[in-house]
């Protein structure tokens, strides 16, 4: 009887232990799988860059909670009982939710502002490099424009990836070096744009073209800066062709090799004729006169040439030939038809008077204007 009581007892205490364990309380799978996926969601989002003091709440919270998750997997709460630690992961899940709201939220503004800021960028770049071309200015900047799309490219891929902190770092490099190039343009071109600069060439200009009608003879005035060479006969523009000039064609010749054209009034000495020069046809002219030697002796002084350099010479009215050649001598060269025009029209002695701009408004001031355009935007 008493075994059967026993057996009775230990049947009855086995099936309340399996009631009451079916009853207790535990922690919900899902409640830590959310905190899981948040905790997750945050390091694609970079929380800690754009919400920092709601991600590093998050995480310290979470990371205290695990340990004490852990701890606990083996007590039992009853279910009358308060689970404390639910309530805690809840609130770390609220929190999580929160730092995710606030990390995509600013994420979306950044990249809006650097998709901004890349455009109009990449505008500005296209515009600049338009002016550059204008102004014949891209042997003077070296390698620097070429690395300003680089750095452009870079930051496209960047914002691409989604990395607009990085994208907008690369973007600004790039700017600045825009803004460099800017400053470098303007030392070298500004006397473009500088009115007391363009009065004397237009008074030179004018000298020449009285010259012409007085002595009813022809004369030839050049524009560096509008690319066009003039005719003059009896004071009158009679013809006018386009010209190129050297890779460094729209500075101010300073020594042999620079690629500079030379500004001044010359002379025609020589009319080369096919097989006497190493171009189609060409007029030679007497540069350097003495004002070139006087500024070549100002620059040597000064430290603005090379040492060791020489003033040169060999400059010339060309047609087409040698490229080369035509692109480092600094010379001027027209089409072949218009140097054998020129050949029946002018003589030995002729004046050529060559100049940076016949206007104030020339093509090379309104580039270095249009700069600014670039960098603003």
């Amino acid at each position: 009887m008493r075994a059967a009581i026993r057996t009775i007892g230990s049947c009855w205490s086995a099936l309340l232990m399996v009631s009451v364990l079916g009853c207790v309380e535990k922690i919900p799978d899902d409640v830590v799988q959310t905190i899981e996926n948040l905790d997750r969601r945050l390091i694609e989002l970079q929380g800690a860059a754009y919400a920092p003091d709601a991600y590093y709440r998050f995480v310290k919270h979470w990371v205290a909670l695990k340990g004490r998750l852990d701890a606990e997997e083996d007590e039992i709460h009853w279910p009358w009982e308060d689970n404390r630690l639910l309530a805690e992961l809840q609130q770390v899940a609220a929190e999580g939710e929160d730092a995710v709201a606030q990390s995509e939220r600013r994420r979306d503004v950044q990249r809006d502002e650097t998709h901004e800021r890349l455009t109009a960028l990449e505008g500005r770049l296209q515009l600049f490099s338009t002016r550059i071309e204008q102004m014949g200015s891209r042997i003077v900047l070296g390698r620097k424009p070429i690395e300003t799309a680089l750095l452009l490219h870079q930051a496209r891929s960047f914002y691409d990836q989604g990395l607009y902190s990085r994208s907008t770092q690369v973007a600004q490099l790039a700017q600045k070096l825009m803004e460099s190039q800017a400053a470098v343009l303007t030392s070298h071109f500004g006397h473009y744009a500088d009115e007391r600069r363009v009065n004397g060439w237009r008074k030179m200009v004018q000298r020449t073209v009285e010259w012409s009608r007085t002595n009813h003879s022809a004369a030839i005035v050049v524009s560096k800066a509008d690319r066009r060479l003039i005719l003059y006969r009896n004071g009158r523009p009679v013809l006018s062709y386009p010209i190129r000039l050297g890779y460094n064609g729209m500075l101010e010749k300073r020594y042999q090799g620079d690629g500079a054209t030379p500004e001044g009034v010359y002379h025609i000495t020589r009319k080369r004729d096919r097989g006497q020069t190493l171009f189609y046809k060409a007029l030679l002219l007497d540069y350097p006169n003495s004002e070139d030697r006087r500024r070549f002796q100002q620059a040597i002084k000064s430290g603005r040439v090379p040492k060791g350099a020489f003033i040169g010479g060999q400059i010339e009215i060309h047609g087409g030939g040698d490229d080369v050649l035509s692109a480092t001598l600094g010379c001027v060269q027209v089409d072949n038809a218009h140097i054998d025009s020129l050949f029946k029209d002018v003589e030995v002695g002729t004046p050529v008077t060559i100049v940076g701009a016949l206007k104030l408004s020339n093509t090379v001031a309104l580039a270095l204007a249009g700069l600014d355009e670039a960098e603003e935007g």
